[in-house]
């Protein structure tokens, strides 16, 4: 199939099997996380929290679309991670890690999950503690599900990705927090989760991205991380990456018969969306994994870190831009925050107060009260900003 014919077969969100795909994966996705925020506990063992939530997404979509003809692709679009404190991401520790957590750590959970290639992304953020989340932590998360709830409102057909870079930044100062660096939040497509069409969360001189404007029936993982510290994240140690996906536009012939070995398995399991070594032979995957990224075929997502004592949050949501307005798939409720700033300023009170559905005129009542009913479980609930979502 040529190119332009693919681009004529795209599907996407005017066909209604494709929504009721992307609302499946975003209904696994959010009890995923439910059940990986239900076992964030003091002394559980990081590497178990990672496994439940990726066997959750395996066995819940395999129970989907198991008698159809064609056979779907379904499961883990991106392996559940847990970093803690001021790690900011990508921590999906291999089976030999023995990392547990401790009570006060500050955990971002991310993870994702596909039927059919149409991707459901998450990111929350969660303190091990009992009562509210105070202090600078609670600003931190504040700063990031504000700034979650500003895009929300701006990613919108008609609207520029330049001015979503700029208000979540003026959202994150409010909170004396600031973006974390190089975070993209990319369109999605089916099998794609890094679409070419971003949002550059923190706009610096060594990251340039591409104008864009968006555009009806488009798919966006909104993904916003806010630091207490620089917002500048470092890789201390590539031997922490566990995460990979598979390069497919390149190509060379691995020497090392390990590569050789790990690379066809790769293939074979994941040809398209990002995985976890642990799912790997690890002695073999520690060798032929190497080969694999010094000659571009895989592309790696390092684990980053902010300064020890930072506080670093995460929130990321899968929005459909519908014909009838903004509809947010993935979320789960905050903690009590008790921040110690609050938003004073008009503008981003003016953006928070803007609703996330097109008022049409006349008909699409039915529609809309079908659409609320459909939202009810994954509504976002807001421990930073009395609004909630339309």
């Amino acid at each position: 199939m040529s190119d332009d014919e693919r681009e004529e077969k795209e599907l996407d969100l005017t066909s209604p099997e494709v929504v009721t795909k992307y609302k499946s994966a975003a209904e696994i996705v959010n009890k995923a996380l439910q059940l990986v925020i239900s076992e964030c506990k003091p002394k559980a063992k990081v590497v178990d929290i990672c496994e439940k939530g990726d066997s959750y997404i395996r066995e819940q979509t395999g129970n989907m679309y198991k008698n159809v003809k064609k056979k779907i692709e379904r499961g883990v679009a991106f392996p559940t991670c847990l970093s803690i404190n001021n790690t900011v991401c990508h921590f999906s520790p291999l089976a030999s890690d023995e990392t547990v957590l401790e009570e006060g750590d500050l955990l971002k959970i991310d993870m994702a999950c596909h039927i059919d290639g149409f991707i459901a992304a998450v990111a929350h953020t969660h303190l091990v503690q009992e009562g509210p989340v105070t202090g600078r932590a609670a600003d931190v998360i504040a700063a990031a599900n504000t700034a979650a709830e500003v895009a929300l409102r701006l990613v919108r057909p008609g609207k520029n990705n330049k001015d979503v870079t700029d208000a979540i930044q003026k959202v994150a100062a409010a909170y004396d927090s600031k973006i974390v660096e190089g975070v993209l939040s990319h369109q999605m497509k089916q099998f794609v989760i890094d679409g070419n069409k971003v949002v550059l969360s923190a706009s610096n001189p060594d990251t340039r991205v591409d104008d864009a404007e968006f555009e009806e029936n488009e798919v966006y993982a909104i993904d916003i991380v806010a630091s207490t510290g620089e917002g500048k994240p470092k890789l201390l140690d590539e031997k922490q990456t566990t995460i990979y996906k598979r390069a497919v536009d390149k190509s060379y012939h691995l020497k090392m018969k390990a590569s050789r070995f790990i690379f066809s398995e790769i293939n074979q399991k994941f040809p398209i969306m990002p995985f976890s070594a642990r799912a790997l032979e690890e002695k073999r995957a520690r060798l032929g994994l190497v080969e694999c990224v010094n000659h571009e075929l895989l592309q790696p997502y390092p684990v980053l870190h902010e300064k020890p004592g930072d506080y670093v949050a995460h929130i990321k949501f899968t929005v459909l831009l519908m014909p009838n307005g903004s509809d947010r798939i993935t979320s789960h409720p905050l903690q009590e925050l008790q921040p110690t700033k609050t938003v004073e300023d008009p503008e981003i009170k003016a953006w928070l107060a803007l609703g996330t559905k097109t008022k049409k005129k006349g008909g699409g009542k039915k529609k809309k009260g079908k659409k609320g009913a459909e939202a009810e479980p994954v509504e976002s609930t807001n421990g930073a900003t009395p609004q909630e979502q339309d």
